[in-house]
């Protein structure tokens, strides 16, 4: 597992705190205060993940994570935020966080989030074939990519990651907490809608008819399955 973060954020005394902790708990840990060189230094070296706030001089966190995500860098990035919207939250995952934590947070949560995503982007991919092919789609799991109907289809990192998983579990019922254990890296929370959104998400870009879906269906009562 790389143990290597990199931590963007302003704040000095955040930043003092979070070092200390973080590397008392083995891990070895960088620092930005300023987002500007953010971009730079994660694509020159090599970190297992990247926690980044949203509000940075220089460059906004937002703007750093649709930067890596678009360039194909698929480190997993922890967002810190002192924004309470949900519309806030929700643009961070949709343009490619992994998770977020909204200030302020116990330290605690923080180290097993990043141990989770840790953990999580360390796993190797599965020796199951290159490509699947579903009707009108196309999934190059080496690449991470898909394609409906010849044309690329923009998937966030977890997206990507949910949809594998699916495809691997193909037929069987997961239930959501499986899905948050295996694809998300952590417990179950019982009030949170992480899964159910994300597969909206993936109707939206992948069935015909989102609201009658064909290939990732819910099991009422129970979860969600991947028919093929």
């Amino acid at each position: 597992m790389n143990s290597n973060i990199l931590l963007v954020e302003d704040e000095p005394g955040l930043v003092l705190t979070l070092t200390d902790r973080l590397r008392s708990e083995g891990y070895s840990v960088e620092s930005l205060y300023d987002g500007s060189e953010a971009v730079e230094r994660a694509t020159r070296d090599h970190f297992g993940l990247i926690i980044l706030d949203v509000m940075l001089p220089g460059k906004g966190g937002f703007e750093i994570c649709q930067e890596l995500r678009e360039r194909g860098f698929t480190t997993p990035i922890l967002m810190l935020t002192a924004r309470t919207q949900m519309t806030d939250k929700v643009k961070g995952l949709k343009i490619g966080a992994d998770d977020y934590l909204t200030k302020p947070f116990e330290m605690a949560e923080l180290l097993a989030r990043v141990e989770a995503l840790l953990r999580r982007g360390s796993r190797t991919g599965s020796d199951g074939p290159d490509f699947y092919d579903f009707g009108p789609l196309r999934i190059d799991m080496r690449h991470s990519e898909v394609f409906r109907n010849g044309a690329p289809a923009s998937l966030s990192t977890k997206e990507f990651q949910l949809l594998r998983y699916l495809i691997e579990h193909r037929g069987k019922t997961l239930t959501r907490d499986e899905l948050l254990k295996d694809v998300w890296g952590y417990s179950s929370a019982p009030s949170t809608r992480t899964v159910d959104v994300h597969v909206a998400w993936l109707r939206q870009k992948l069935e015909d008819d989102p609201k009658q879906p064909k290939y990732i269906i819910t099991v009422h009562g129970q979860g969600y399955k991947f028919s093929s």
